[in-house]
């Protein structure tokens, strides 16, 4: 699977592209970090630690203080995949991210977003 090439990818690596795609739609740094906070259980600060510290997406999610129950809620299609058929758990929790920033660059309410 192409995708696990990414394992190993440092997450801060990957979040500068998160904040081009949701400011290319209009939308901010600010609410890409919302959703991540949300997923992750991570505070703001504990958030720029990690993008500081070049942690992979592994150890990203590995570390999260609590990866949000209603993540499940999750479903849809990323880059031709169904993200709540992805078997591999990492590769979901990517999916995950990746489906959450997809859907504020197309300008769903946070609330939806955040499964509110």
């Amino acid at each position: 699977m192409a995708g696990h090439r990414i394992f190993g990818m440092a997450f801060a690596k990957v979040y500068p592209a998160y904040i081009a795609k949701a400011e290319k739609k209009g939308r901010s740094q600010d609410e890409v970090d919302e959703i991540i906070r949300w997923h992750t259980g991570y505070t703001q600060k504990q958030l720029e630690k990690q993008i500081a510290a070049g942690t992979d997406f592994e150890g990203f999610f590995a570390q999260a203080p609590k990866l949000n129950p209603a993540r499940a809620l999750i479903t849809g299609v990323v880059c031709g995949v169904r993200v709540e058929e992805v078997e591999d758990p990492l590769m979901r929790e990517i999916r995950y991210m990746d489906k959450l920033i997809d859907e504020l660059a197309k300008g769903k309410a946070m609330e939806k977003i955040l499964r509110g």
